[in-house]
This record gives C-alpha cells, sequence and structure tokens, in this order.
C-alpha cells in the first residue's frame, strides 16, 4: 500500500490515498484543492522507498479540504500557593480536517 511522510504546521504525518487527517488550519474553504510539497519519505510500495534529503525532489501529495473546525476548549488555570493568585483561561485551537487524495 502506498504512503508518504508530510510535512505542515510544525508536524509529520503519515498519510495513504484516501486517508483523513487533522492538522494545523490551512487556508481555504471546504472542497478546496490541497498541495502538500514538503514530502520526508514516500513509498509506492512495501519494499521500494525514497527517501528526502530532507525533502523528496518534485514528490506532491494532493489532498481535499473537507472541513475547517475548532477543537473542544481546554482549560488553563494558574495557581501560585498562599499569594491568593489564581489566573483561568480557556482555548479551542483552529484545525483543517483533509483527505488524502492522490500521492
Amino acid at each position: 500500500m502506498p504512503f508518504a511522510i508530510i510535512e505542515t504546521g510544525g508536524k509529520q504525518y503519515m498519510v495513504s490515498p484516501n486517508s483523513k487527517i487533522l492538522i494545523e488550519k490551512l487556508l481555504g474553504d471546504a472542497g478546496a484543492e490541497v498541495v502538500f510539497d514538503k514530502v520526508l519519505l514516500h513509498s509506492t510500495d512495501d519494499k521500494q522507498a525514497q527517501i528526502g534529503k530532507p525533502y523528496v525532489a518534485g514528490a506532491k501529495v494532493l489532498g481535499k479540504v473537507l472541513k475547517q473546525a475548532r477543537a473542544r476548549k481546554i482549560k488553563i488555570f494558574k495557581y501560585k500557593s498562599k499569594i491568593r493568585y489564581r489566573r483561568r483561561r480557556g482555548h479551542r485551537q483552529e484545525y483543517t480536517e483533509v483527505e488524502i487524495t492522490k500521492l
């Protein structure tokens, strides 16, 4: 089964055709095409793989944006004992769901 390792948003993802991944937010509406050109490794079968230095030359991975969304809220609470210092904040990370169409 073909697969590739791509880099986007400072993270690395192992992808294969028709797989869905959640990545850091990209520009583009639902249905837009996305091209990932930072391919670290590309394999067409289980025996052969091209390893980049740092990227595989000429390799591209194509994807389609499924949706733009925000993750569940996380709560951040800072506390220092004995001095009545308490800070509470929340954060919702934005992400993009992408379906890989072609390696």
